[in-house]
């Protein structure tokens, strides 16, 4: 019996990214909370926070693989969120300047007839170049990724604030592997192509 396929997100880069390779599928926004626990390692962080996504859906959808994923961007040990504000993308791009941060992606492939997940986390390395003031400034003003870990958008104007990308797969760094997206999918019997 073929299963339905389920993105356990509401964000539209993720549906973006997925929409890449062009089957059908449904998207479900997961309640789940994104706290870390104590002590809790960025890679253990969102490798829970994947499969508590995709967990979060499993219920409601009997038949499915769903895909659950989750991202941190983490830069001397210390996971970044989203800054929300100007002032705070500002102290994030002024810290990361000249400096290499590490994005973490949590991926989780559930099965939700067997409740087996596979779940793998796959780094990304930024490395930024040195960023004056004015520069962060400006990138601010005309990008405002407030809403975006790390304070950028590497599918934007945020490219020009690099000196280098390093990772198996550019989707990582946007919140989907679909390099190791599409094994998983192979795994559980889905033929991408």
């Amino acid at each position: 019996m073929h299963k339905t396929i389920v993105l356990a997100s509401s964000s539209p880069f993720r549906r973006e990214l997925l929409d890449k390779l062009g089957f059908a599928y449904r998207s479900k926004k997961p309640d789940v909370d994104e706290t870390p626990f104590p002590d809790e390692a960025p890679n253990e962080l969102v490798a829970r926070l994947a499969e508590s996504k995709a967990r979060a859906v499993m219920q409601q959808l009997p038949n499915a693989l769903i895909i659950g994923s989750d991202q941190v961007a983490v830069l001397d040990g210390e996971i970044l969120g989203k800054p929300g504000t100007k002032s705070r993308a500002f102290e994030q791009l002024k810290k990361a300047s000249g400096r290499c941060m590490t994005f973490l992606t949590g991926l989780s492939l559930l099965d939700s007839e067997t409740g087996i997940a596979q779940t793998e986390v796959v780094p990304f390395d930024v490395h930024f170049r040195k960023l004056t003031d004015s520069m962060i400034d400006r990138y601010l003003e005309r990008e405002q990724p407030f809403n975006c870990a790390g304070s950028f958008k590497s599918e934007g104007l945020g490219i020009v604030l690099f000196d280098k990308l390093d990772g198996e797969d550019p989707n990582t760094l946007i919140g989907l592997p679909l390099i190791r997206l599409t094994r998983l999918l192979e795994k559980a019997g889905v033929e991408v192509i």
